[in-house]
């Protein structure tokens, strides 16, 4: 997840602080070839880090300023599954931030005022908004038109809604999307095309 996860730089153990000799350069050696490898390339998309003030943060309802967030679903650690998504949000309240990565490389979500769930109808508030990095930061807000922010079945994940399309659409699968222009966000494509396919997908919820 190097180019879509918020970015944590991993510090030395006190046992690769105390090798010394031969086996210590070799060990410190290895380290720095396989160093690039564990970095994003420059070509990677970025995203802001949680801890630090950033174009996504301040969108943010006031709420949420300042509060620490933790990852709670990850395709490459939780598999590819909504129901998995739904599982791993069980007795949680939200809100919740979700990432996906395209075959693009495009980074694009949702912000949702309400961890995701299995709902009969839509439910959340207007502090639901889609995003996209393209690779500036665009921000689509609640307009006001309609309340279809977030509805959850058990074969797909809708967010935002109108005229019979969807901002945000996933299948069960996590694995195909789709995107159009919708009444509840005035929002454009998030991605390249209007159908896509999901490389990777986060999301992290406020504690």
């Amino acid at each position: 997840m190097r180019g879509l996860r918020w970015r944590y730089t991993r510090l030395p153990s006190q046992a690769e602080d105390t090798l010394s000799g031969e086996e210590g350069k070799e060990e410190e050696e290895e380290e720095a070839a396989a160093a690039p490898a564990s970095a994003a390339t420059p070509e990677d998309p970025t995203m802001p880090q949680l801890t630090e003030a950033s174009q996504l943060s301040c969108h943010f309802p006031p709420r949420v300023t300042g509060h620490p967030w933790s990852l709670v679903f990850c395709t490459s650690r939780d598999g590819f599954s909504l129901q998995s998504l739904y599982r791993r949000m069980e007795d949680c309240s939200g809100p919740v931030l979700l990432v996906l990565r395209d075959q693009d490389r495009q980074i694009f979500g949702a912000f949702s005022s309400s961890a995701l769930r299995l709902s009969k109808g839509f439910y959340g508030t207007g502090e639901t908004f889609l995003f996209s990095f393209s690779p500036q930061l665009k921000v689509f807000k609640w307009t006001g038109s309609n309340s279809f922010f977030v509805k959850g079945d058990l074969d797909s994940l809708m967010m935002g809604s109108g005229s019979g399309q969807f901002g945000l659409w996933l299948d069960g699968d996590l694995f195909h999307g789709r995107s159009y222009p919708c009444a509840t966000f005035n929002n454009e494509v998030l991605a390249r095309q209007e159908q896509f396919h999901i490389q990777e997908l986060e999301a992290w919820l406020l504690n």
